[in-house]
């Protein structure tokens, strides 16, 4: 009698369909976004303005390895981890 039905080898196409589908609209997508916001952390400097994972507002003053220091105003200066930065602004 012959088999019904699809061959086994097309479940194994299937899954391998949903991987690439996978791959390419959430795990590509989050790579590149990951490398992105390293590259923004690592091009941080002084005088750059940005807005920190809180919601302040300042400039940066000084860099150092794990964080910056931000002028959020007038001799106010508090010290923000570097993956605190949400974005620079660009004026």
């Amino acid at each position: 009698m012959p088999q019904q039905g699809l061959p086994g080898w097309t479940s194994y196409i299937w899954i391998a369909l949903l991987f690439l589908f996978m791959y390419f609209f959430t795990i590509r997508p989050q790579q590149k976004e990951q490398r992105e916001r390293a590259e923004m952390i690592r091009s941080l400097k002084p005088g750059d303005k940005v807005v920190t994972a809180g919601g302040l507002i300042g400039v940066i003053t000084k860099v150092e390895d794990m964080s910056v220091r931000v002028r959020v105003a007038e001799r106010v200066e508090v010290e923000v981890l570097k993956t605190g930065i949400a974005r620079p602004i660009r004026d």
